[in-house]
């Protein structure tokens, strides 16, 4: 007979040992490529199931051959049918899928009792209205709005964690709320409409992966150039929770580039300091982000540079006054494929499910 104590050793044993399941559904796109990678090597989840319309039946290393030493032996890409993957025995499914059509699968797997994060656009805004105003159709599932918190961990309180659909915030979106938001909340800044300025330049890859000659190599290599201005969808997610953050209509000036590199996220923001200081910015910073692994942030006076958060989850921020012009001149850079998609949902996982923030991400 075991006494008691064994006998809970062993249970905090198997619990403690077991792994949680988890899916991907879009796991061919360069999102769904880094889930597998991160998920495959995670310590505390097994990659059960990838599912791709377009690989189904291929084995996930010959796709990937770059990560056959941590993909399961045998796993091969699944179909891409909503019911059927709502079936299999997976505790949390990744939706790496383009807006309009995550929403499919989102419906079946939460009825099915499976945790979903959402890395397309369908849950991340509030309102169905701005959403059809952005995205040219009607919300596909509105009535799960009010059911899926909008998260970006660090600026988020923990309320959300108990929820079975999160939406997994924008790239662009991530690397503007992670500077401003402690400094709206905090009444340092009051951006006047409009006057708020924000130029981001993202690698190719945040297009996606797809064949149309303006991704060429030949047409990107040595060119940058500016798109989807003045009205970038993304525009409706960051003038939202910037207005939610400041308590008020926050009204910003966005212009997204296509920078030639194939990752990464450089942010520049311009706004009127007001009577903001600099020493201000950082003590709001430092507070915000006191234990938070995943914001770095950097003296003012020096910049962050994209090469030095690819391959990582961390945002580095830093900021400088310009007297002359009494602007607030705000810096970040991002992965654009993890701290802007896929490394923040595995983050989002992992608070979700108890694990530590970390895992599976350094």
């Amino acid at each position: 007979m075991l006494s008691f104590c064994q006998s809970e050793a062993q249970a905090y044993f198997a619990r403690t040992m077991s792994k949680l399941k988890v899916g991907i559904v879009g796991a061919s796109g360069y999102t769904g490529e880094e889930l597998v990678r991160l998920l495959a090597r995670h310590p505390r989840v097994e990659l059960a199931v990838a599912s791709s319309r377009s690989q189904a039946g291929t084995p996930l290393a010959k796709a990937m051959p770059q990560y056959r030493e941590i993909i399961p032996q045998g796993l091969l890409f699944s179909g891409a049918e909503p019911a059927a993957l709502a079936k299999e025995p997976v505790d949390v499914w990744f939706l790496a899928l383009p807006h309009g059509v995550a929403a499919e699968f989102a419906r079946p797997l939460v009825e099915a009792g499976k945790r979903v994060i959402d890395l397309s656009a369908d849950f991340r805004l509030r309102c169905p209205d701005l959403y059809k105003s952005y995205y040219d159709h009607e919300h596909p599932a509105p009535d799960l709005l009010k059911a899926a918190p909008y998260v970006i961990p660090e600026v988020c309180t923990d309320d959300w964690r108990d929820a079975r659909l999160i939406a997994c915030p924008g790239c662009y979106p991530t690397s503007i709320q992670i500077p401003l938001i402690p400094l709206l909340r905090a009444g340092i800044l009051k951006p006047e409409a409009g006057r708020t300025v924000i130029n981001s330049y993202s690698g190719v890859s945040g297009a996606g992966k797809k064949a149309e000659a303006a991704y060429l190599y030949c047409e990107r290599d040595s060119s940058i150039k500016g798109y989807g201005m003045p009205r970038h969808r993304h525009l409706s997610e960051i003038e939202e929770n910037l207005s939610l953050a400041a308590g008020r209509e926050v009204v910003v000036q966005f212009n997204p580039h296509l920078a030639p590199m194939k990752r990464g996220i450089a942010t520049t923001i311009v706004l009127p300091a007001g009577d903001a200081t600099v020493d201000a910015v950082y003590a709001a910073w430092n507070e915000a982000y006191r234990g938070k692994p995943f914001v770095g942030i950097l003296p003012t006076g020096t910049f962050p540079d994209t090469a030095h958060v690819t391959g990582t989850n961390r945002c580095d921020i830093s900021a400088v006054l310009d007297k002359r012009s009494g602007n607030l001149v705000i810096t970040s850079a991002i992965d654009n494929l993890l701290k802007g998609a896929g490394g923040q949902a595995v983050q989002i996982m992992n608070l979700a499910c108890g694990f530590e923030e970390t895992a599976g991400l350094v």
